[in-house]
C-alpha cells in the first residue's frame, strides 16, 4: 500500500450536483481528488479555517480534545479505499506507548479533524489512480 502525500487544496460547491466538495492536491503532481461531503463537514472544515471558533466545542473539537486529552496524537488521515463511488478513510492515532492504532472514519470527518489538529493527509496510490483528476 502506497500512501501519497496530499494538501486541503479547496472546499467548494459543485452547482451541477448540488454537493460540496474537498478537492485534495497531492503535493508531488498536479493531480486532485474530489470527496463529496456533508454541509456540516463541509462548513466546519470552513469555519476552523477561517478561524470563527464555536461558542461550545463542536464534535471534530471534541474529538480532538479527547485524542489529546488521552495523551494521543492524531498522526494522519489516510483515504485509503473506493467502494462503489464511496471512499474511505483511517485515522491513525499514536498512543502515550507510541503504538499506533488506526480507526475507521469518513474521510470528511477525518479531515476536518486533520484541519483541527494539524495531521498529515495521505491518499492512498490506487485511490488517486482511478478516482483522480489533472489539475487542468
Amino acid at each position: 500500500m502506497a500512501l501519497l502525500p496530499v494538501q486541503l487544496y479547496r472546499i467548494r460547491q459543485d452547482d451541477r450536483r448540488g454537493a460540496q466538495l474537498i478537492v485534495l492536491r497531492e503535493a508531488e503532481s498536479r493531480r486532485l481528488l474530489h470527496i463529496v461531503i456533508g454541509i456540516f463537514e463541509a462548513e466546519a472544515i470552513r469555519s476552523h479555517i477561517a478561524g470563527q471558533d464555536a461558542l461550545r466545542p463542536m464534535t471534530h473539537d471534541l474529538l480532538a480534545g479527547i485524542i489529546s486529552d488521552l495523551g494521543c496524537t492524531l498522526k494522519q488521515v489516510n483515504v485509503d479505499g473506493l467502494h462503489d463511488h464511496t471512499f474511505y478513510a483511517h485515522l491513525v492515532v499514536e498512543k502515550p506507548d507510541g503504538e499506533l492504532v488506526e480507526i475507521d472514519s469518513r474521510p470528511s470527518d477525518a479531515i476536518a479533524l486533520a484541519v483541527r489538529t494539524g495531521a498529515a493527509l495521505f491518499v492512498e496510490e490506487e485511490v488517486l489512480a482511478e478516482a483522480g483528476v489533472d489539475e487542468e
